[in-house]
């Protein structure tokens, strides 16, 4: 069995401000330096065999500041990106259509992001056999990989705050 902790990165600038970041890099604001560190001290005495982060600015640190009593590279991969918002990437959130229906079509679709949540899911699995991963991804896209896992709808996934933390036994 693969041990899976599910991650998501601290808060950033633009978490606070309320901007909708998608696939840009991102970076951690004082208060998501602090929630990685506090999910290192939680997880410091936990036996880790990888760590896994999207190859996102805001998960890479988030992933490094959790790794760094275990000595352990981070490895990347875009399968944890963060769903891609297309031309909606950048704005203010709260300004947004709230019904999908409204969304400009080069928004990333719900099945395009399970299936990629779903190939996460199984290189997981590959690659770390019955080993023990902490991956840090992004909001909706570790949404995808619990919608993925439970079999549930993604609107039945508790929404995970900056630096939650979720396990999963694959």
């Amino acid at each position: 069995m693969t041990r899976l902790y599910l991650v998501r990165h601290g808060e950033t600038f633009d978490n606070a401000a309320q901007i909708l970041q998608g696939q840009v890099p991102g970076e951690l604001n004082p208060t998501g330096i602090s929630q990685a560190e506090t999910v290192r001290e939680k997880m410091k005495d936990e036996t880790i065999d990888a760590f896994v982060s999207s190859d996102l600015r805001r998960s890479i640190q988030t992933c490094e500041i959790i790794a760094e009593p275990h000595h352990k590279n981070v490895e990347t991969t875009e399968l944890l990106r963060e769903r891609d918002w297309g031309s909606m990437t950048g704005k203010f959130i709260p300004s947004l259509p709230k019904d999908p229906k409204d969304w400009p079509s080069d928004v990333e679709t719900i099945p395009h992001l399970k299936a990629r949540a779903r190939n996460f899911l199984t290189w997981i699995k590959v690659t770390f056999p019955d080993k023990t991963v902490l991956a840090v991804g992004h909001g909706i896209v570790n949404k995808a990989i619990q919608s993925v896992y439970f079999n549930k709808p993604m609107n039945e996934i508790p929404r995970m705050n900056n630096a939650d933390v979720r396990v999963l036994d694959l």
